[in-house]
């Protein structure tokens, strides 16, 4: 409808662009929108006050000659002008009836484009370090970026999904001592476990895994641990590369491999399993490994060595980030040789681009706010725009339990997990609530909103939409009536206000998903639905729908039914079920 009305007033343009004074017109957009409120029609256009600023015309004259310029068309009942010069349009009931026969048809199309014309993307989106399970925080990005993924598929783009596995690096030699020392005090031997170490309960049930494999042949010299561990002259985290560097000797490459891959694969596992049954499917895990084990990381510096975009300084190499827009300089090969974290995230764009992906688009955390300039200089490095990289931050949760804030660590192991939130909520109300707010903003997870049966939480009250249409609708096959095919002319008794205005918001659903693709934006479908139960719960509360005027009865339903669809495609949208019952 956006579409048509916009096409409307081009051609208007058009037409009084023909006055050789006016010619400007004829190339300016007319950029319609919906009206806030229905009393002022459906479309509103300022063109006329804007182009009477370069005309040096009156706006509300020159916008009078652009409204009686508009072609007749069915789908305008009526043109005003209103204020300055705004341009309303207000939609004839054909135009909403026809709309409702075209959601009938379209079914689960309906809202669907292919406006990006199959513009390729990668999503990444998580990509926590697999040093444990997933917290809440980790779940809203899981909602975010499966939510934003769907909505840019309706929309036309070829959508790919990735997780980024930390999978290397000094986090996961945390992750491998803190299981052996788990496994240690299996052995029976006795010393102060570090407060730096991750303390979760997944270490000791890892590492009981492993010693009913291996026994205690793993142990290597406790005496060593256990004086390194009294020692009190280095400061915590130098005394946790210590145990690192004293527990790689102890055990070899071979034994501490033991314990890095069953901490990987124990808890990269859960984290799988928790992303399925949370409706989160990948179409690709990327390791951080490979970037070493296929030479990525050393080819990427290769590259940006010979554009001379590297140099040493205080023996690391820099790249030349400012020469891009960064504030400073990067280190990609430190003092002693070894590359950096930046480095590999180098590399790991490098690749995303020889894909083939016309966008990349991140979901980072809000602490990662300083990589987005960094990045996009790398991939200007190798010569891509800079737009090509896309960063989504996406603020911190905060849960309440009661009154009370839940505080979240990863190494103390004191939070709570994306599980413990699923199996107290559920997924629905999770995945709802977490692209509730955009995602910039901090989100506040009342816990006991989320589980009320009540009109006061927002996806119960959608869901409920559903639930209700489809009680009317089995009310309807009880009677032995049957919905006659959709069209306009089935629809034509719908002329009260409630169903002018249910109509309304539904012609609307298209509109909001190209704009919520459009600005990376899940929380405006939330919005849509909330505004589309409370126009159906309005008619309903309004409207008998099952009356004896089986005209009236069928067309009643009819629109229901397409109040029904759009309810569940924008669901859909959020990985949210629409439920038949409740």
């Amino acid at each position: 409808m956006h579409a048509t009305i916009q096409k409307l007033l081009e051609q208007a343009l058009s037409a009084v662009a023909k006055d050789a004074s006016l010619a400007t017109l004829a190339s300016m957009d007319p950029q319609t929108e919906r009206t806030r409120d229905a009393r002022h029609g459906d479309f509103t256009s300022n063109v006329a006050m804007r182009a009477a600023k370069l005309l040096g015309q009156k706006p509300r004259e020159l916008a009078q000659r652009i409204a009686a310029a508009i072609p007749e068309a069915d789908i305008v009942h009526k043109v005003d002008i209103a204020g300055p010069g705004f341009i309303n349009l207000t939609l004839s009931a054909t135009a909403y009836r026809e709309e409702m026969a075209r959601v009938l048809s379209a079914r689960q199309q309906y809202g669907s484009s292919e406006s990006a014309q199959g513009r390729r993307v990668l999503v990444e989106f998580v990509s926590a370090n697999p040093t444990g399970p997933l917290h809440v925080g980790h779940g809203r990005h899981a909602a975010f970026g499966a939510s934003l993924a769907n909505i840019l598929r309706a929309t036309g783009h070829h959508v790919d999904t990735e997780y980024y596995v930390n999978d290397a690096g000094r986090q996961m030699d945390i992750l491998a001592l803190s299981v052996w020392l788990r496994y240690l005090e299996l052995a029976g031997i006795e010393f102060e476990f570090p407060h730096n170490c991750y303390q979760g309960a997944y270490c000791k049930t890892i590492a009981q895994t492993i010693a009913s494999q291996s026994g205690t042949a793993l142990t290597g010299d406790p005496a060593v641990l256990s004086q390194l561990i009294a020692d009190e002259s280095h400061e915590p985290e130098a005394k946790l590369d210590a145990l690192i560097g004293c527990a790689k000797s102890l055990l070899g490459p071979e034994g501490f491999a033991i314990f890095f891959g069953a901490a990987i694969e124990e808890i990269l596992g859960d984290i799988r399993d928790d992303l399925h049954e949370f409706g989160v499917d990948y179409d690709r895990w990327y390791s951080e490994r490979s970037l070493t084990e296929n030479n990525l990381i050393d080819n990427a510096i290769s590259k940006l060595r010979a554009s001379d975009l590297l140099y040493e300084k205080d023996g690391a190499t820099w790249f030349r980030t400012t020469d891009f827009g960064d504030d400073k300089d990067r280190v990609v090969i430190r003092e002693n040789g070894a590359t950096t974290y930046f480095a590999s995230d180098i590399a790991y764009h490098k690749e995303k681009c020889e894909r083939g992906y016309d966008l990349l688009i991140n979901a980072f955390g809000s602490d990662h706010h300083g990589y987005i300039a960094r990045l996009q200089a790398a991939l200007a490095g190798f010569g891509q725009p800079i737009d090509t990289l896309e960063v989504r931050l996406v603020q911190f949760v905060v849960l309440f339990r009661g009154s009370e804030k839940v505080q979240m660590t990863t190494r103390g192991g004191n939070y709570v997990t994306l599980r413990d939130l699923r199996e107290e909520v559920g997924n629905d109300a999770a995945r709802f609530f977490y692209v509730s707010r955009s995602n910039d903003q901090h989100l506040d997870f009342d816990l006991e909103l989320a589980k009320s049966a009540s009109n006061d939480n927002p996806v119960y009250y959608v869901q409920y939409a559903h639930a209700r249409i489809s009680s009317t609708l089995r009310k309807l096959d009880d009677s032995g009536a049957k919905l006659p095919l959709p069209n306009a002319a089935a629809l034509a008794p719908l002329c009260e206000n409630e169903e002018l205005q249910l109509m309304r918001q539904i012609s609307r659903y298209g509109e909001v998903v190209q704009t919520a693709s459009d600005n990376r934006a899940p929380q405006m479908i939330v919005q849509y639905l909330r505004d589309l139960a409370a126009e159906f719960h309005s008619f309903y509360n309004a409207q008998r729908i099952i009356v004896d005027d089986p005209q009236v009865r069928d067309a009643r339903c009819l629109l229901i039914t397409a109040t029904q669809q759009v309810l569940a495609n924008g669901l859909a949208l959020l990985g949210v079920a629409a439920p038949d019952t409740m």
